[in-house]
């Protein structure tokens, strides 16, 4: 699609932010106001539009993406968007340890379980670590509160919480990148840990480097939509 606008502008409006495209308001695919919550979020929503060429490559505008998630998808039904996601917390990647070599065990321990100790001091639950691949169910009363956590919070969180959940294959990592509880550099290493290793043992080709680049913008980008939304 051919640029239609030459001014990009985020307003108060609507109990938040409007996106403004040469004075007119910016509709999402389901023809919803595209309306962020925080100015933060809203400014860098409009910078996406503004920085767009002759051609619009929605494609590039990821932080547009997340927030017509967030409006099409999620605020129509929140719970129902919210089950999947905490449906990872039945097999969470942190709890499934290598059973070897030693370095990897130890390096998988090193690196997951503070963020698991912190998921069961912030949520009040307990959950069952093993080794192998074979599927341990995690305590009724630990996937209760964690159902409970995901489905409090606000659309605008839960949208980025997916991208960040299915790209990590860990609710814990999600909900940390979500409350800024662990540096992002840390909660990506945790989330990369194992083909970070296997790239250790048996070396990268472009295409690996090139997807796991990817994976690292999109993740850093979810994290980054989730830390403007909370203000």
């Amino acid at each position: 699609m051919k640029r239609f606008y030459k001014e990009a502008t985020a307003v108060a409006a609507d109990g938040g932010w409007s996106i403004l495209l040469d004075g007119r308001p910016v509709r999402t695919p389901a023809r919803a106001l595209l309306v962020l919550p925080t100015a933060a979020l809203g400014n860098a929503v409009a910078q996406e539009w503004a920085s767009q060429g002759e051609e619009i490559d929605p494609a590039a505008m990821t932080l547009t993406g997340i927030a017509n998630a967030a409006i099409d998808h999620v605020m129509p039904n929140p719970a129902a968007f919210a089950a999947p996601i905490a449906a990872y917390g039945e097999s969470d990647l942190t709890c499934y340890r290598a059973d070897g070599p030693e370095p990897l065990v130890a390096r998988q321990a090193e690196q997951w379980q503070p963020m698991i100790d912190w998921a069961q001091a912030r949520y009040e639950v307990s959950f069952r670590v093993t080794s192998g691949i074979v599927h341990v169910p995690q305590p009724p009363e630990t996937l209760t509160r964690l159902g409970e956590a995901v489905r409090a919070l606000d659309p605008f969180l839960l949208a980025p919480l997916s991208t960040l959940v299915s790209m990590s294959g860990s609710l814990i990592i999600g909900l940390a990148a979500v409350e800024r509880a662990f540096p992002l550099a840390q909660l990506w290493q945790a989330a990369e840990l194992d083909e970070l290793w296997q790239a250790e043992q048996w070396g990268d080709d472009d295409q690996a480097l090139l997807r796991r680049a990817q994976r690292h913008e999109a993740f850093m980008t979810a994290a980054g939509f989730a830390e403007m939304a909370a203000g």
